[in-house]
């Protein structure tokens, strides 16, 4: 089946949409950072609240837009990104739950890989692998202005799943992963993105900040957790300027 011809869940035009997209999935956040970050801001889409905005940062022109949580959601947004507005990179900003003991609240994490059991792929384009490679270009120069800028950050391999970790058995979840992947943290977007991103040929990333662990007692303070969820703002738009 081919896709109509305009976006059903984007309505900006299509040289609203810059080539460069940071993608959280709280569409509040990406307001949060366009009022925050951006400079020239303009909302250019609001389709179901999922909101977008447009402007400048260090005179690099970036889109922001929320892609709801699931894979579902995110697939949506990222192949209207790619499909309609020819988009070029796309960065997922985001949190996630902590599955290695080496991870701390509230670090950072950049999957080099994501795993996942999920269907996800197989039902959009017949990919029966279970792991997807983000665009390695994107990836080492995050790690790179990372270091520039003294973030401690994790690099290694995330697992999305089609439910929210928590509410699951998470042992059992854990023990059917592959023996050979070291898993530092799981949510629930960033493969789907990520396969999205590769299918069209284009690029993708992922940094999350992890905000909960069953390895841990620390309790984040809403100040403490805003600082890390800024410092991770901060080295994705760094990241593409």
């Amino acid at each position: 089946m081919k896709p109509q011809s305009i976006p059903i869940h984007i309505n900006a035009k299509k040289e609203d949409i810059a080539e460069i997209v940071i993608l959280p999935g709280d569409p509040l956040r990406a307001k949060y950072i366009a009022d925050k970050f951006l400079k020239d801001v303009k909302q250019v889409t609001d389709v179901r609240n999922m909101l977008g905005f447009t402007g400048y940062y260090k005179k690099k022109r970036i889109t922001v837009m929320g892609s709801g949580m699931g894979m579902p959601s995110c697939g949506i947004y990222a192949f209207e990104l790619f499909y309609y507005y020819n988009v070029q990179k796309i960065i997922r900003i985001g949190t996630c739950g902590v599955s290695h003991e080496s991870v701390e609240i509230p670090e950072i994490i950049l999957a080099d890989k994501v795993y996942t059991e999920s269907s996800f792929a197989f039902s959009y384009n017949g990919y029966k692998e279970n792991v997807v490679i983000p665009s390695m270009d994107l990836v080492n120069r995050i790690y790179e202005t990372a270091k520039v800028k003294k973030l401690k950050i994790h690099k290694g391999t995330l697992m999305t799943t089609d439910v929210f970790g928590p509410y699951v058995d998470d042992d059992a979840l854990m023990a059917r992963v592959p023996k050979d992947l070291t898993i530092l943290g799981e949510e629930m977007e960033s493969f789907g993105l990520i396969h999205i991103a590769n299918s069209f040929n284009r690029e993708a990333a992922v940094i999350v900040t992890a905000v909960d662990s069953k390895f841990s007692n620390v309790i984040v303070t809403p100040e403490d957790r805003q600082t890390s969820l800024d410092n991770m703002i901060g080295l994705a738009l760094d990241s593409i300027v």
